[in-house]
C-alpha cells in the first residue's frame, strides 16, 4: 500500500529537484501538527476520502490510511520530533532521547501527593471500581479531595455505577490520561512503581500539593 500513497503524487520535483510530496502525507502531517488531542485513524481516513485524496484503486482503507501514516512517520526519522501513537491516535511529540537534554530549559512535571498518585494508579489498574474498592486496597479511606483534584486534571472519568446496594460510582482512568503517559492504551500501561513517578505538570494537581512543589519527578517526553 505504501506506492498507493505515492501514486497520488504528480511525480513533478521542486526546483531543488526533490521528488514532491505527496498531498495525502502533507495534508495529514498538518492535521497532526494543528491538532491539540491526538488525531484517531477514523479522523485520517474521513479527511482523506472528504479531500478526494483516496486512489481508486485502494481497496482497503484501512491500509491506505496506515501507509500514509508511516509516510508522514518517515519524514520525521531523525528529527527532533516525531507523529507516535498515544492515547489511541497520532500526536507529534519530542523524540525519547532528547527529552533528558531539555530539562534545563523546559519546566519539569511535579511530584503530586502519595495518595493521590496511589489512587489513581489503583484505578489505572483495577478499573472500574468504586471508591470503596481504592479504600480496600490502599487500607486508607480516601478523601473527597483526592478524587476532585483527579477529576479537576482530567485523568479520570465516572464509568457508570455497579449494580450494588447503593449503586457507587465506578471510577476509569480517561482518554487524557492515556494522553498524559504517552501511552496507546491501557495495555501498555507501565510497571506500578512507574506510574508513581510519571505524572503530568498540571495546575490543578500542583496546587494540591503545596509541601512537595519542589519535588521532582520523571516526565513522559513534553509534547511538541
Amino acid at each position: 500500500m505504501a506506492g498507493a500513497v505515492g501514486s497520488t503524487a504528480s511525480g513533478h520535483s521542486d526546483e531543488a529537484g526533490t521528488p514532491a510530496v505527496p498531498m495525502a502525507i502533507r495534508l495529514i502531517e498538518a492535521m497532526i501538527f494543528a491538532s491539540p488531542e491526538p488525531v484517531s485513524e477514523r479522523a485520517i481516513a474521513e479527511l482523506l476520502e472528504g479531500q478526494g485524496l483516496v486512489p481508486p484503486e485502494a481497496e482497503d482503507l484501512a491500509a491506505y490510511v496506515r501507509a500514509v501514516i508511516e509516510g508522514v512517520v518517515r519524514q520525521y526519522e531523525g528529527r527532533g520530533v516525531a507523529p507516535v501513537q498515544v492515547a489511541g491516535g497520532w500526536q507529534f511529540r519530542t523524540v525519547a532521547d532528547l527529552a533528558p537534554r531539555l530539562t534545563r530549559v523546559l519546566q519539569r512535571p511535579r511530584r503530586l501527593p502519595r495518595a493521590t498518585l496511589e489512587s489513581l494508579a489503583i484505578i489505572a489498574y483495577h478499573q472500574p471500581c468504586t471508591r470503596a474498592e481504592i479504600e480496600d486496597i490502599r487500607g486508607v479511606s480516601l478523601s473527597q479531595q483526592v478524587l476532585d483534584n483527579l477529576l479537576e486534571a482530567s485523568l479520570i472519568v465516572p464509568r457508570g455505577r455497579k449494580e450494588v446496594p447503593g449503586r457507587p460510582i465506578l471510577w476509569g482512568t480517561s482518554a487524557d490520561f492515556l494522553r498524559h503517559f504517552g501511552l496507546r492504551d491501557l495495555r501498555d500501561l507501565p510497571r506500578r512503581e512507574e506510574l508513581l513517578v510519571d505524572v503530568p505538570d498540571n495546575p490543578v494537581l500542583r496546587a494540591a500539593a503545596p509541601d512537595e512543589a519542589k519535588t521532582e519527578a520523571v516526565s513522559a517526553p513534553p509534547v511538541a
